[in-house]
């Protein structure tokens, strides 16, 4: 199984050859967060939409980055950019990202998953960040449990963020060093989906994960 979900918030004009870097991983990787605005944006992106074509070609899962501001997003502006992901890049997924834990905000998201799949999105993902309510677990193929710092991730438990059955775990761990086992932290803790960059501060999705290089 390939294990490597790919949160890469750069854009391809900007940075053309770290998403090289990205395509040329195509075997390892679980997915690829689409990101071109926080969103969709307000119009398509063709450098978006070339990169989108060359990763689907390359069999790899393309997830459109949807924020849900924990659920304080109205069902229809999420939806809207998940039909604008669809539309305009191709997503065979989407990446639901600020996502709520608790049983309270179950059947909003509930309902979104299921506009998901009926907009074509067979791969969901759902960033809570934490461990959730075991509930979301029917709601998505994947859920990750933790996002944060290596400096945080390293003292977390074993098994700690493992979810309920149905969905596979992921963990996104930022500042990470060189030569730091994510890989085999990440199986330790339960996840088989993980990533690990070396970016902190703000926007540590602008660093690629260890072990993808650019080409020289």
């Amino acid at each position: 199984m390939s294990t490597l979900l790919v949160p890469y918030y750069e854009h391809p004009a900007v940075r053309p050859a770290e998403w090289a870097a990205v395509l040329a991983a195509a075997p390892r990787l679980y997915g690829v967060v689409l990101n071109p605005a926080s969103g969709p944006g307000d119009r398509p992106d063709a450098a978006f939409a070339r990169t989108a074509a060359g990763l689907r070609a390359a069999g790899v899962t393309v997830l459109g980055y949807v924020d849900t501001g924990y659920g304080r997003r109205t069902h229809d502006d999420v939806v809207r950019d998940l039909a604008r992901h669809r539309a305009w890049y191709g997503t065979e997924g989407a990446f639901l990202d600020q996502v709520s834990s608790g049983i309270g905000e179950f059947g909003h998201y509930e309902r979104l998953a299921a506009a998901a799949r009926a907009l074509g999105c067979p791969t969901l993902a759902l960033n809570h960040g934490t461990g959730p309510h075991p509930a979301y677990a029917a709601l998505a193929e994947l859920l990750v449990t933790f996002e944060g710092p290596w400096s945080a991730y390293r003292h977390t438990p074993a098994r700690a963020q493992a979810p309920a059955p149905g969905a596979l775990a992921c963990h996104l761990v930022y500042g990470v060093p060189p030569g730091a086992d994510v890989a085999a932290a990440a199986r330790e803790r339960g996840a088989r989906v993980h990533c690990a960059v070396p970016g902190d501060g703000p926007h540590p999705w602008g660093t690629l994960p260890h072990g993808l290089h650019p080409p020289r």
